[in-house]
């Protein structure tokens, strides 16, 4: 018989053997959010250092309503397959049933216990204890052990103690991994979204000069060559660049898009490269920038022309190393993106004047596009129309169309702002008109108003007041005389119309 001090110490070996049990188990339950692998990681440590014989988590398939095993210590892949209860059947269907912990201390005389899995040829002299798991009342599964005791073991209490803190581990562990796993297939159905949304198939123009551009981008896509696009402003750049990142082996990283022309000089080097905490004054922690955070994705550089030439051969370190420091920092961090820079500017004569390296330019020149401006491809018009019209009338739920001497009127415009413009002009008429058919009367006036270039010398002043005469006399016979209204209609303001009524002697009844 062993002594009361000797009784002690196992008691004491036993409670620190307890702990670490559930130390370890804590840590696998914290390693990923890899479901299996942290299970069965916790299954082994409660095998080696609690001397469980086997152990088992089963969950509850919500759909099915069966048990099934998920990860398990001393069964073979054979033995898991067979692991299935339905609910209510056998011991393992009875406690997530009633949402009690059952043991039985022989299984080899319990006919209850039905021994699916087949693991257990010689099943007399085995306990086998089974507690649930749950979280906040919902039933998530079942935990279950078996044990052969010895006097060193301590008794059921002990191990059920045990088992129920693990138990509880384990569901805070699954209702964790649920959440991940939804916000990544959220994640992974709006990456497929983007993905479709961002094919050159899904952007409009069927002329020559935009097909010339989808080519260039389904060659370059499957590429790591930087990129530059070429365009005036409003011709779609980001929507390519866009394409060209969802369209490539990158598309799965992330897309940080960044205006160069939008941030004061003095906080751009911070927002491209981040900055350690306390590298200037308002540092007061630390901050990633663009570059880190699009690591393994696809950086987007919008009118890098703009980029001081202090700050351009750090960009061209990231080009060519491949690597960066924060400002303030010391430690070089690797940069794997892939950059796609846009500009409005003649580069070309920035690099002659001194204002952007030659060096940098070569290197972002590496597969440049040219995006054509909306006059030069007015075949694209009327898709971009048609396109613009759904989608403005699906928001507003209006049902607005142009009549077809409105649309010869927005084709034979020049867009100085190009699709942006037009997708501007589309949205007002389909939000302001206050009927669903656009007439000429009802479109902008600098829609109607013919440029300098196509009017006869001389003409001009007076070829414009007619028209301006005209729209006012048009917009306040549609409005019955409602001066607001037909302001509003015209894109003008109250005091505006009631200027030109003045000046052009027009009377409102």
């Amino acid at each position: 018989m062993k002594s009361s001090i000797d009784k002690k110490t196992d008691l004491i070996l036993r409670k620190n053997r307890e702990l670490a049990a559930i130390l370890e188990v804590s840590k696998s339950l914290t390693t990923s959010f890899d479901l299996e692998q942290n299970l069965s990681s916790a299954m082994s440590t409660l095998a080696n250092l609690l001397d469980m014989q086997r152990a088992c988590v089963f969950l509850l398939d919500p759909i099915f309503k069966e048990l099934r095993i998920v990860a398990a210590h001393g069964l073979t892949k054979e033995n898991i397959e067979k692991g299935k209860y339905r609910i209510g059947e056998g011991i393992v269907g009875r406690v997530v049933e009633k949402g009690v912990p059952m043991v039985i201390p022989n299984i080899g005389k319990e006919p209850l216990f039905l021994n699916k899995t087949g693991s257990r040829p010689q099943k007399e002299g085995i306990s086998f204890l089974c507690v649930p798991i749950e979280f906040k009342k919902e039933k998530l599964g079942v935990l279950s052990v078996d044990r052969i005791y010895a006097e060193e073991h301590g008794d059921v209490d002990d191990d059920l103690r045990v088992l129920n803190i693990i138990a509880s581990l384990i569901a805070q562990f699954v209702k964790l991994w649920e959440s991940f796993e939804k916000v990544e297939k959220e994640k992974e159905n709006l990456r497929r979204e983007l993905k479709g949304k961002y094919q050159v198939e899904n952007i409009v123009g069927q002329s020559d000069r935009m097909q010339e551009v989808f080519e260039s981008v389904y060659r370059v896509s499957p590429s790591r060559a930087s990129v530059l696009l070429r365009g005036e402003s409003g011709t779609g750049k980001e929507l390519i660049a866009k394409a060209i990142h969802y369209m490539s082996p990158r598309s799965r990283g992330p897309f940080v898009k960044f205006n160069c022309a939008s941030i004061p000089e003095g906080l751009l080097e911070s927002e491209l490269f981040g900055h350690e905490k306390g590298a200037f004054t308002g540092a007061i922690t630390q901050r990633r920038g663009k570059f880190e955070l699009a690591n393994g994705g696809t950086i987007f550089l919008d009118e890098i022309g703009d980029l001081p030439i202090t700050l351009q051969p750090k960009i061209l370190r990231v080009l060519q190393e491949r690597e960066f420091e924060r400002v303030g920092g010391e430690k070089t961090l690797k940069a794997d993106v892939r950059l796609i820079a846009a500009t409005s500017r003649n580069l070309e004569e920035f690099v002659s004047s001194g204002r952007f390296r030659e060096d940098l330019y070569y290197r972002l020149n590496v597969v440049p596009i040219f995006l054509p401006p909306l006059r030069e491809r007015k075949e694209d018009v009327p898709l971009l129309v048609e396109h613009f019209l759904k989608r403005f009338n699906e928001e507003n739920r209006r049902k607005v169309s142009l009549l077809p001497e409105s649309l010869r009127i927005l084709i034979d415009y020049n867009w100085p702002g190009n699709v942006r413009e037009l997708e501007n002009t589309i949205e007002r008429l389909v939000v302001m008109s206050g009927k669903d058919t656009i007439k000429l009367s009802d479109l902008p006036l600098n829609l109607k108003v013919p440029g300098p270039q196509e009017m006869p010398k001389g003409m001009l002043k007076t070829g414009i007041e007619d028209i301006e005469r005209s729209m006012i006399i048009d917009a306040l016979k549609n409005t019955g005389g409602v001066q607001a209204k037909a302001a509003k209609m015209l894109g003008l303001t109250p005091r505006q119309i009631g200027y030109k009524m003045k000046k052009y002697a027009v009377d409102d009844h």
